[in-house]
C-alpha cells in the first residue's frame, strides 16, 4: 500500500477497487472461500476478484490460507488490521443506505 498526502487518502486507496468493502464485509461475517465469495458477487468478474483479493492482500487487509489436501483448500479471512476498519465500512453502509432512500424521493 503506497502512503498518501493525508492518512483518509491511504485509507481510500486501501479500499477503492471494485467490491473490495463488500469482500471486507463478507469476510467479517466469516472465512469464506474463493467460490463463495464470487456467488456472493455474481456481477464481478473471476479475474477482477482474484485481482482484488490480491491487493486486499498485498495491503495486509485479510490473509489467504492454503492448506495441503488434495485438492488444495484455501480460505480468506481478515487480518488484526482489516477488522479494525471494518467499523468504519460499516458506516459507509449504513450511509449509502441512507442516500440511496433519499435518492428515490
Amino acid at each position: 500500500m503506497k502512503k498518501g498526502y493525508c492518512p483518509i487518502d491511504t485509507f481510500i486507496q486501501s479500499i477503492k477497487g471494485k467490491r473490495k468493502g463488500t469482500i471486507i464485509l463478507h469476510l467479517f461475517i466469516e472465512k469464506r472461500r474463493y467460490n463463495e465469495l464470487a456467488k456472493l458477487m455474481p456481477d464481478i468478474s473471476e479475474r477482477m476478484l482474484s485481482k482484488q483479493l490480491k491487493e486486499l492482500e498485498e495491503d495486509l487487509l485479510i490473509q489467504k490460507t492454503i492448506y495441503p489436501e488434495v485438492p488444495p483448500r484455501v480460505e480468506y479471512s481478515l487480518t488484526n488490521l482489516g477488522k479494525e476498519i471494518q467499523p468504519v465500512l460499516k458506516s459507509m453502509f449504513r450511509a449509502g443506505i441512507h442516500l440511496e432512500k433519499q435518492m428515490e424521493k
